[in-house]
């Protein structure tokens, strides 16, 4: 195919086996990384299993075990049913990262997260990738799951690794390490806070309506119109620019919400998470984890959070369980 360069694959792979489910040949040349986790303590054998059926419709170009091991399961020539995009995933290398820990932070051992670099390291010495930038949005040739879905993965702790990852790929390949990557804050343009989740979702639809990719993102009791997440400032006044010629009332923030003016780089809010003891309330209009109706005073009562494994949090009070809730569908007070 035309544009396309015959791709080869890594040596560093211990296990091979090929899944059905992929699309062959890929339609791009290869010029991003995608990083998952496998949400469970998998080997490459079992990783490979997982892939093997039709029905599964879902693979990677690779995984890496628990211990470390490196399994392939789609050729790097052809695409794998990974992301929920085949835009990125034409252009991506797929890995799935096997964790250490279940539920939490869904932690990756420091054995697995060297291999994960070696990999990464080989993947852009093959592929002619000159250097990794996460930008903290799909814009980045370092790319998450949970930029392209509504999805934990890559999961708390991986997540964080990132800037870390590229850093260090970037060190074996002599790649600039330059502040054009970014500081380390996240900044995010924001065209909107409603308290009320319908004009939210009004203002989502406008936003996208205008060609913007837009989520809505919920920071207490405000639901936020997010326009991207950037690492380097200026590109995220670059978004803020041009949402405001589109006629919308734009504004960049650090994470927390925090209003940053043009020109500044402060440190970014202390991040708020919902953990086991967390004091909660349920949102309006949520149900169950599985799906059942819960009261109404159930809305207005302030709970302990009991349990939580991914994203589902059992709530309660004096130590009474009163629902298992998803992460989500609760604001932290």
């Amino acid at each position: 195919m035309e544009g396309v360069m015959m791709m080869s694959n890594s040596q560093l792979v211990n296990f091979t086996k090929i899944s059905p489910n992929s699309s062959n040949p890929r339609k791009d040349k290869i010029k991003k990384i995608t990083i998952h986790h496998m949400a469970g303590k998998l080997s490459v054998e079992t990783c490979g299993n997982v892939f093997a059926p039709t029905s599964r419709q879902a693979s990677a170009n690779y995984g890496i075990g628990s211990d470390g091991r490196i399994g392939m399961y789609v050729e790097e020539k052809n695409r794998a049913w990974t992301s929920s995009s085949a835009a990125n995933d034409n252009q991506a290398v797929t890995i799935e990262v096997a964790n250490d820990q279940i539920g939490g932070n869904w932690h990756v051992s420091d054995k697995v997260l060297s291999k994960l670099i070696d990999l990464c390291v080989d993947i852009c010495q093959r592929n002619g990738i000159q250097k990794l930038s996460y930008t903290g949005d799909a814009n980045g040739n370092l790319t998450r799951h949970n930029m392209f879905a509504n999805t934990n993965c890559p999961g708390p702790y991986l997540q964080s690794k990132f800037p870390y990852i590229a850093a260090e790929v970037n060190k074996r390949l002599g790649a600039s390490t330059s502040p054009s990557t970014g500081s380390g804050t996240l900044y995010y343009v924001q065209t909107g806070a409603f308290s009320n989740k319908s004009n939210a979702d009004a203002q989502l639809a406008k936003v996208k309506a205008a060609g913007f990719d837009a989520i809505i993102k919920q920071s207490g009791n405000l639901y936020r119109v997010q326009v991207g997440a950037y690492s380097v400032k200026a590109n995220a006044d670059a978004m803020a620019t041009k949402l405001k010629i589109a006629g919308f009332d734009t504004y960049v923030t650090t994470t927390g919400g925090t209003q940053v003016a043009a020109g500044t780089t402060p440190a970014p809010a202390p991040v708020k998470t919902i953990k086991v003891g967390s004091k909660v309330k349920v949102r309006n209009g949520a149900k169950t984890y599985t799906g059942g109706s819960l009261a109404s005073f159930v809305y207005n009562t302030v709970y302990d959070v009991q349990q939580i494994n991914g994203n589902r949090a059992v709530i309660g009070l004096k130590g009474q369980i009163t629902a298992a809730m998803k992460l989500q569908d609760l604001i932290l007070q």
